[in-house]
């Protein structure tokens, strides 16, 4: 996300908290100039600081980034510096804190996540899926690469995914991939969902660059696999999984050695790191 969308999308939230302004803020607060930090109130790793710092220049505070990307902080951590109109600052406070923290919470469960899985299968990649807060998702594809993770499709325009869905429709796998790549440009990858054995042989053979395979057990999967390397068929795709994984069962798919393993965990159920902004210093003008 460029710093003039984020500094929108604040600009949007702020007009959702405060719809017919900060009535707080106006009756006691007046014309004055103020110095604020955001702390952090517990550890994590530091996440699109420089590009919250430059919306908020837009918007006309002064503010300064103090953590670089995928950089670790402790509680009490200083994160940023902000000063400016008290009137705005005081106003936005939430929204930014609300936004930021979600990004911060994501690079660390990412994080937390792809250690997870490496310790059993250093080559698999995690991935995120599209399952996302709507209108961060930008933001929160940047927090998964920040936190070792990779981003899958970051919309429906990336790549070709046929989907259970779209075969519901069309209803055969080998039309469906024929179709796409007949149709797509030689640029996108085409991937097909399967469940099975059977539709993911179809797929690899009908020239799908890979398979995902969806909703399937551990014990499943290695099956598939295995099946897939006895007919030849393993490397000529890409492998990925997905389907209700999370840190408690990412193991045992990561053992089971598929190429890719894509989850919404990542994205849909982190924590938010906890952090504050703090009024340091008042100056009236």
């Amino acid at each position: 996300m460029m710093p003039q969308e984020l500094a929108q999308l604040l600009l949007n939230l702020v007009k959702e908290d405060a719809p017919l302004g900060d009535v707080t803020t106006e009756a006691i607060i007046g014309n004055v100039e103020v110095k604020a930090v955001v702390l952090a109130k517990e550890d994590g790793y530091a996440c699109c600081l420089p590009d919250f710092a430059e919306a908020l220049r837009i918007l006309g505070l002064n503010a300064n980034a103090l953590k670089r990307d995928g950089g670790y902080f402790n509680p009490g951590e200083s994160l940023m510096m902000i000063s400016g109109n008290a009137r705005v600052i005081l106003t936005i406070e939430r929204s930014l804190l609300n936004v930021l923290s979600i990004i911060l919470g994501v690079v660390k469960t990412t994080r937390e996540v792809v250690e997870t899985a490496h310790r059993v299968n250093p080559r698999v990649k995690v991935a995120a899926t599209r399952k996302t807060i709507p209108c961060l998702r930008s933001l929160i594809k940047k927090a998964v690469t920040v936190g070792g993770a990779d981003t899958h499709r970051l919309s429906l325009s990336d790549a070709v995914l046929i989907k259970d869905n779209h075969l519901a429709i069309i209803g055969d796998v080998e039309k469906a991939v024929k179709e796409a790549r007949d149709k797509a440009t030689f640029m996108h990858k085409i991937e097909v969902e399967v469940n099975n054995i059977d539709d993911a042989v179809k797929a690899i053979k009908a020239g799908a660059d890979a398979v995902l395979i969806d909703n399937v057990t551990p014990i499943q999967l290695r099956q598939i696999i295995s099946t897939l390397e006895s007919l030849g068929l393993r490397e000529k795709a890409v492998i990925e999984v997905s389907g209700g994984i999370t840190p408690s069962n990412i193991t045992e798919y990561a053992e089971a050695n598929p190429d890719i393993i894509s989850t919404s965990y990542i994205t849909m159920k982190a924590k938010p790191v906890d952090i504050s902004l703090e009024i340091t210093q008042t100056t009236k003008p």
